[in-house]
């Protein structure tokens, strides 16, 4: 019993030595072992995609047949609308006596320069000039009938209106002049239409009818949204072959 209690002790040391000496080869094998790993590991295979040449493009690199029509539309959408809005702006100060009714009323006639502008790139320069005046002259008008309107001046503003649909007139009759495809009656119809429409605004801001104000320009607006979209249409039919479309029209329709 004794022999074989001391023979267990004895066991137990030695499985205690064997263990730590173990423990401790482990413990300073361990870095050489992920050394020598890391010496005869392969490297990773990866497969890398053939490269691909990257060039940068324009919109004229991809334009397609419709995009010089989109972006026409676009255009006039942009300087029709700003005409009506800075209408609006110098409608607003001017009637408030508000010192920014002057930098309103330039800007405003720079929209016409604009407009001018966008037209001579189809009909010339003298053209696009002959359209500035006649829209300056528009603008000057209303300024006149919103000086008679603010006065109370009746016959004023009555004479002011005649001239004014005159100008509109004017106007229908050198687009339809220039393009086949506007119908004259039609421009004098939306020109009037936006002469009223315009003239519904001024007397809801005098009136300081703010809900008839709201409904008046969005009828103003929306209108000019029309008007812009057609004037767009009939320059692309009748130059076709600017906006990769069929042959000219000249028949108005």
């Amino acid at each position: 019993m004794n022999i074989a209690s001391g023979s267990w002790e004895i066991n137990m040391r030695t499985l205690k030595s064997l263990f730590a000496v173990g423990f401790v080869s482990a413990l300073f094998a361990t870095p050489l072992a992920f050394s020598q790993a890391a010496t005869t590991a392969k490297p990773a295979t990866t497969t890398t995609a053939p490269a691909t040449r990257v060039t940068s493009t324009t919109s004229k690199d991809v334009a397609q047949p419709g995009d010089a029509a989109q972006m026409l539309r676009q255009d006039m959408r942009k300087l029709w609308t700003d005409h009506v809005i800075w209408t609006r702006d110098y409608i607003i100060a001017a009637t408030t006596k508000q010192p920014d009714a002057t930098a309103a009323l330039n800007r405003l006639m720079q929209n016409q320069v604009d407009i001018g502008n966008a037209v001579a790139k189809f009909y010339g320069a003298p053209a696009g000039q002959q359209l500035t005046t006649l829209l300056k002259d528009h603008i000057a008008i209303a300024g006149d009938i919103v000086k008679a309107a603010m006065a109370g001046d009746k016959a004023g503003q009555a004479a002011a209106d005649t001239r004014w649909h005159q100008n509109a007139t004017q106007i229908a009759d050198f687009l339809s002049t220039a393009n086949p495809n506007w119908p004259r009656a039609t421009l004098v119809d939306m020109m009037n239409t936006h002469l009223s429409t315009t003239s519904t605004e001024l007397v809801a801001r005098l009136t300081k009818d703010w809900e008839g104000d709201v409904k008046a320009f969005d009828a103003v607006y929306d209108h000019m949204l029309h008007m812009s979209d057609a004037l767009a249409d009939g320059i692309i039919k009748q130059f076709p072959n600017k906006f990769g479309q069929g042959v000219a029209s000249t028949t108005g329709r």
